[in-house]
């Protein structure tokens, strides 16, 4: 039996805040465009009013706290839709060969790819990969721990 395939259309329609356990002002995802067994996207619009833009620029803080909210989008989608059960917190567990190659602007728009590596007893760890005009912006590996319901 093969996976369901989600359009990107159905996917943006969702409303990333019913995935999350952030609220704003800490909702550092726009939408979710793609999501399969193995990976997840999202694409964020830098608004010049989001806590983590400093002088212009998404700072360090932003793109970690979005690849992590990618990973918490993902584990979001699995418990509505395909668990049907409640939303789940997350904790960075660890964040390992962060390469932070620019910062992008306000008014710019990032892609962000999260791979996952393995899931083992509440722990995934994942690849993260942050896009911004077609160019890799951000590598990192990061560890999530879920706290059981």
């Amino acid at each position: 039996m093969g996976q369901t395939v989600y359009t990107e259309e159905w996917l943006r329609s969702i409303d990333v805040h019913e995935l999350l356990p952030q609220q704003e002002p800490f909702v550092m995802i726009g939408s979710l465009i793609h999501y399969d067994d193995a990976r997840t996207v999202t694409e964020t619009a830098i608004s010049p009013d989001n806590i983590f833009v400093d002088g212009g620029r998404f700072s360090a803080t932003g793109l970690i706290e979005n690849v992590a909210q990618t990973c918490a989008v993902r584990i979001g989608f699995v418990n509505k839709y395909i668990l049907h059960s409640g939303i789940q917190i997350g904790v960075i567990g660890a964040v390992k060969n962060l390469n932070i190659l620019s910062f992008p602007s306000e008014g710019q728009t990032i892609t962000t790819t999260v791979d996952i590596v393995s899931q083992l007893l509440g722990m995934t760890l994942a690849k993260g990969v942050v896009t911004c005009g077609g160019e890799t912006i951000l590598t990192t590996e990061i560890k999530i721990a879920i706290r059981e319901k």
